[in-house]
């Protein structure tokens, strides 16, 4: 395995649509996934997606750590996951707006709503097909690697550009909210 190079914002990587998989189960992609899984591990991320790491392919890794205690907990948690081709749909309308990070806009974060509930599906490293339910943290996670595989960042989802800042700064706006 290996520690891969993380595309940052301005690279066209990031702007473009990536591309489906037609073999999940190809060695090639199961050493991405791996190099993946240890890149977001070592960059301290909850996700990262594979045009992050300069292949504009639909794969998205993340994890989601949670408390457990109770049924919400567990579906706004997430094991760590590989999720070949995935499809977002949207179970309520109703959103959440919360902070969200970039390993690709490293030291900056923003204000950014999400649909609070959502069914996720793809496919693993084996070609078995994955389907979950996800609240919370979980959901927003999933939609923000996904977004990647689109071309799209987080700040392009930010209604007001003023509550774009550096992570240093974030502790004025806690203060606030």
């Amino acid at each position: 395995m290996a520690i891969l190079k993380i595309a940052r914002m301005g690279h066209p990587v990031l702007s473009a649509v990536a591309a489906s998989i037609t073999a999940p189960t190809a060695p090639d992609i199961k050493k991405l996934a791996a190099d993946m899984v240890e890149t977001m591990l070592d960059a301290d991320g909850a996700g990262l997606a594979a045009p992050q790491v300069h292949v504009p392919l639909r794969l998205v890794v993340f994890q989601v750590p949670g408390d457990g205690q109770t049924e919400a907990d567990f579906d706004a948690a997430a094991p760590l996951t590989v999720l070949i081709n995935p499809e977002i749909e949207i179970l309520a309308q109703q959103t959440e707006t919360g902070w969200e990070g970039c390993l690709s806009l490293p030291g900056l974060r923003g204000q950014v709503a999400r649909p609070s509930h959502i069914r996720y599906a793809g496919f693993d490293l084996e070609g078995n097909r994955i389907e979950r339910v996800a609240t919370g943290f979980h959901a927003r996670v999933v939609q923000h690697e996904c977004d990647h595989l689109d071309g799209v960042l987080y700040p392009q989802r930010m209604p007001d550009m003023r509550q774009f800042l550096f992570e240093s700064e974030l502790r004025h706006w806690q203060k606030q909210e």
